[in-house]
């Protein structure tokens, strides 16, 4: 081979190898921001029965603190808010395959959530607590020893009792509800004798509806609530906590915040 043309072959090898790896990088681009303000929607997932975060007013709409917060973000990244209601068993995947653009509806950082997806920054905290009825005698977790008790199914509250081992033996029985609010109705009609859930569900439940519901002081686990984008779209994540600190700092945060729970709850730039 003539060293002219051997030269022009490994010219024209690399110049493939230079363009192959160009569009590699060009394909792993981060362009979600981009691609959302394009599309012009804003599409929130969430559990729709989780008041005060998410949840069915009289009317059947959609309203609650997250959705305030959300509606906000959307209107200054300048597209349209929908919120969409998904079965939170099947959060991640609904997520992962672009149903939806965001899991946000007082949804719980925790390790392995952050391995495989995109948090921000904790906007509110939290704790796993046991809900009981007034009249049941219970006023410790060691009460609950030969109790059934009620948890949303794929919720922290399920992660948190599986976590405490010594907690999850001494019951009598765990019974999975659909959400929430169909837990507590249980525990009102002593289907069950407590209700694992989120405090802050807990207690906005108990001031508005009045029911015979005492949370125990004692908790099962802290946490800290988080918005959650699916691990390679950061472009879009940074924009959503950039527009959430402002909120914060402009006042537009403690409003909601004062709206929904008579005062700013709120950690965001904490």
């Amino acid at each position: 081979m003539k060293k002219g043309l051997f030269f022009a072959i490994v010219s024209l090898a690399i110049v493939v190898i230079s363009a192959g790896c160009q569009k590699k990088e060009k394909s792993s681009e981060d362009t979600s921001l981009a691609d959302l303000q394009k599309r012009g929607v804003f599409v929130l997932g969430l559990d729709d029965s989780f008041p005060p975060l998410g949840f069915r007013n009289e009317s059947n709409g959609i309203v609650g603190y997250d959705i305030d917060l959300a509606t906000e973000v959307a209107r200054r990244l300048g597209v349209t808010f929908k919120a969409q209601p998904i079965e939170w068993d099947a959060k991640e995947q609904e997520l992962n395959t672009g149903k939806i653009d965001c899991i946000w509806n007082g949804f719980t950082m925790t390790p392995e959530r952050e391995q495989a997806l995109a948090f921000t920054k904790p906007y509110l905290d939290n704790a796993q607590v046991v809900v009981v009825l007034n009249d049941s005698g219970i006023t410790a977790l060691a009460g609950m020893a030969g109790k059934k008790i009620g948890i949303q199914s794929g919720s922290s509250a399920q992660e948190a009792v599986d976590a405490n081992a010594s907690f999850k033996k001494s019951l009598k029985d765990v019974v999975m509800f659909k959400d929430n609010i169909t837990a507590l109705n249980d525990l009102e009609i002593k289907g069950v004798d407590g209700v694992v859930m989120d405090s802050v569900v807990a207690n906005y439940s108990i001031q508005v509806t009045g029911k015979p519901f005492t949370v125990l002081t004692e908790g099962l686990a802290n946490e800290e609530y988080g918005v959650a984008f699916r691990k390679g779209d950061r472009a879009l994540r940074d924009k959503v906590q950039q527009l959430l600190e402002e909120m914060q700092k402009d006042g537009t945060v403690t409003a909601i915040s004062d709206k929904w729970f008579g005062k700013d709850i709120s950690v965001i730039g904490r």
